[in-house]
């Protein structure tokens, strides 16, 4: 018996110090930073001095992470339901018995593949570019003026550019988290509805959408914590300081812990940082703890 937990301890330790010293402890000093003022990240504790909540205070007085927060729920919700709706279709579509599911699948979630830095870089050159771009050849030749002059990159509308470039790349993520939960319910649910005489839409939204809560759930946290991430989408449109349009917490966080010349970002300042960080954590976790009591799925059977 002693030799066993002798052998469990062994197996487990290393694995429960790199946790420790990995996630637990740069946690814990995240929050602990928060509450101080502190010029540069790398500084010893003997120079950070008590703030309270006084980082907290500052970065709501700012204009500029205002802004970025605003800009973040926008995202999350217009985003979300962008993504999510389109990507659920896709997955039921395919999931419907087409020929070449293999081949549309992957074609669907290869821009994951590609770097966010070579799609981003794609989109602005090739696709929104008022010169030559494929939008504005694309109405130019259906014939809508209007359109083809837009100027999609300029101040008034560089965050839908971004918004619809963005979640053209997670398209086929959450499409492949939809499709694994349509594959799991059983086929005997769509054959009992199709004897009572069920058609395909009462089948989706009586049979499909229910059992699809648990998965529905994943997709919303899964969203939102790669939108509480979201740094090179916005850094690559607006390369060289912060811009209202386009502006998010994680470039606002960047900006306070390197430093750079922008609208109310002067200095640096790892403590308010650090409270940028808890504010994204409180977030997706907030999202967390709301979808798992509305969207409760324990009565469901696989």
């Amino acid at each position: 018996m002693k030799r066993n937990r002798a052998m469990l301890l062994a197996f487990t330790l290393p694995g429960t110090i790199l946790f420790l010293g990995m996630f637990v402890y740069p946690l814990i000093r995240t929050v602990f930073m928060s509450f101080f003022s502190i010029m540069e990240i790398t500084d010893p504790v003997s120079r950070w001095h008590f703030n309270g909540l006084g980082n907290y205070r500052s970065l709501f007085s700012a204009s500029l992470f205002r802004q970025s927060i605003w800009n973040l729920l926008k995202i999350w919700t217009l985003g979300g339901l962008i993504t999510l709706t389109i990507s659920l279709l896709l997955a039921v579509i395919l999931s419907s018995g087409i020929r070449g599911k293999s081949f549309f699948q992957a074609t669907i979630y290869l821009p994951n593949v590609i770097s966010a830095v070579a799609m981003a870089t794609m989109w602005i050159q090739y696709v929104f570019n008022p010169s030559y771009g494929f939008l504005t050849h694309f109405f130019r030749a259906v014939g809508l003026k209007q359109l083809a002059e837009l100027q999609w990159l300029d101040g008034e509308h560089k965050f839908w550019a971004l918004l619809l470039s963005y979640c053209f790349g997670m398209i086929g993520h959450h499409m492949l988290i939809w499709i694994s939960g349509i594959e799991r319910i059983g086929r005997e649910y769509y054959e009992a509805a199709c004897i009572d005489g069920a058609g395909r839409r009462e089948q989706f939204f009586h049979i499909t959408l229910p059992l699809l809560r648990g998965i529905l759930k994943t997709n919303i946290v899964m969203w939102s914590i790669s939108i509480s991430g979201f740094f090179v989408w916005s850094q690559l449109f607006s390369p060289l300081t912060p811009d209202t349009s386009t502006v998010v917490p994680m470039v606002y966080l960047y900006v306070k812990l390197f430093g750079a010349e922008s609208v109310d970002a002067i200095s640096r300042d790892a403590g308010s940082g650090a409270a940028i960080g808890i504010i994204l954590s409180l977030f997706v976790l907030f999202v967390f703890q709301l979808t798992n009591r509305l969207l409760k799925d324990d009565d469901l059977e696989y």
